[in-house]
C-alpha cells in the first residue's frame, strides 16, 4: 500500500465513518476498485487491509473525542466522582454516570462476544459486492425510517441494560459491510424511545471503547499471522480520517437533530443501485475478488 492509497481510503473512511451510511461499504467498494483498475492492494479480506481498516477506524476515534469532548468528559469525571463517593462510603451521589458507564460495557461486551462468534465467517463477506449492495438497500431502510420517528420519552436516566444489550447486538449486526453502525445503532435506541440526542450521544461514545478492543485484538492477530505493513501509508490514514472525520460529524449531528437523515437514504440506494450496475457490466464482481 503507497502513502497515496492511504490517504484515498483514510478521507474515504473520515467521511463515512460517521454520516449513517456504512463506512465499512465505501471502504471496501473503494479498495475493489482501486484494485480493479490495477492497483496492488491485497483482496479486502485480506489481513493487511482488515487492520488498516481498523486503523482508519481509530483515527475517526480522535474525530469523536474532539467533538464530543464535553460530554466524553462529563462522563469520565462523573463517572470518577461516583466511584470514589462509592467507595468512600454509602454515598450521597446519585452515581448516574457510573450507571451509564456500567451499560456501555454492557453494549461492548456484547458486540464483542457476538463478534468474535462470527469472525471467521465475517472476513469473507467484505469480499462480496452483492451482499455490500443489499446490505445498503437495508441501510437506506433504516435511515428513512429514523425521520419518521415521532417524539421519544427516555433520557440517559431510562436507559435499561435490555437496551445496553440490543444496541451491542445492533453494533454487531452492523460489522457487516453496508450496515451502518451509527444508523443502525441510532435507530434502535430511537425505536426503544431514547431522545435523539441521547441515541446520538451514546452510540459515538461506546464506538470508542469498541473500536479500540478490536482494533487491539486484529494488531495481535496480525502481529501473530506476520502481516507486513506499510507504516508511512498507516499513518497517513489515520491522520486523514481523524481531520475528516471531525467534519463530518459535526455535520451528522446537526442532521440528526433536525430528523433529515433522508437525505442519507437516497444516497445509499443510489449507491446500491450503482453497486448493481458496477456488477452487470463487470467492474466488480459478484463474488469475492477473483473468484
Amino acid at each position: 500500500m503507497t502513502i497515496l492509497e492511504g490517504i484515498i481510503l483514510g478521507l474515504v473512511q473520515g467521511v463515512f465513518m460517521f454520516v449513517p451510511v456504512s463506512s465499512t461499504s465505501p471502504l471496501a467498494l473503494t479498495q475493489q476498485l482501486m484494485a480493479t483498475l490495477g492497483s496492488d492492494l491485497p483482496p479486502p479480506d485480506a489481513p493487511e487491509l482488515i487492520l488498516f481498516d481498523l486503523v482508519v477506524h481509530v483515527g475517526t476515534l480522535v474525530s469523536i473525542a474532539v467533538v464530543m469532548w464535553t460530554s466524553l468528559r462529563r462522563v469520565i469525571v462523573g463517572g470518577l466522582a461516583d466511584l470514589r463517593d462509592r467507595l468512600g462510603g454509602p454515598g450521597t451521589r446519585e452515581g448516574r454516570y457510573l450507571r451509564l458507564i456500567a451499560l456501555g460495557v454492557i453494549t461492548v461486551g456484547v458486540t464483542g462476544v457476538l463478534g468474535l462468534a462470527v469472525r471467521a465467517w465475517l472476513v469473507g463477506v467484505f469480499a462480496l459486492p452483492l451482499v455490500i449492495g443489499a446490505n445498503l438497500v437495508l441501510t437506506g431502510a433504516i435511515l428513512w425510517w429514523t425521520d419518521g420517528a415521532g417524539p421519544r420519552w427516555r433520557g440517559l436516566r431510562d436507559i435499561t441494560p435490555w437496551l445496553a444489550v440490543l444496541i451491542g447486538v445492533a453494533q454487531a449486526a452492523a460489522l457487516l459491510p453496508g450496515l451502518s453502525r451509527s444508523g443502525l445503532t441510532i435507530a434502535i435506541a430511537l425505536a426503544l424511545g431514547l431522545r435523539r440526542r441521547w441515541a446520538a450521544e451514546y452510540s459515538f461514545l461506546v464506538a470508542i471503547p469498541t473500536i479500540l478492543a478490536a482494533t487491539g485484538l486484529e494488531t495481535l492477530l496480525s502481529l501473530r499471522e506476520g502481516v507486513v505493513v506499510d507504516l508511512g501509508a498507516f499513518a497517513a490514514g489515520f491522520v486523514v480520517a481523524a481531520v475528516v472525520g471531525a467534519v463530518a460529524l459535526k455535520a451528522v449531528l446537526v442532521l440528526l437533530y433536525r430528523a433529515r437523515f433522508r437525505v442519507f437514504s437516497v444516497y445509499v440506494w443510489l449507491l446500491a443501485a450503482s453497486v448493481g450496475a458496477a456488477i452487470v457490466l463487470g467492474v466488480l464482481p459478484p463474488g469475492a475478488l477473483g473468484g
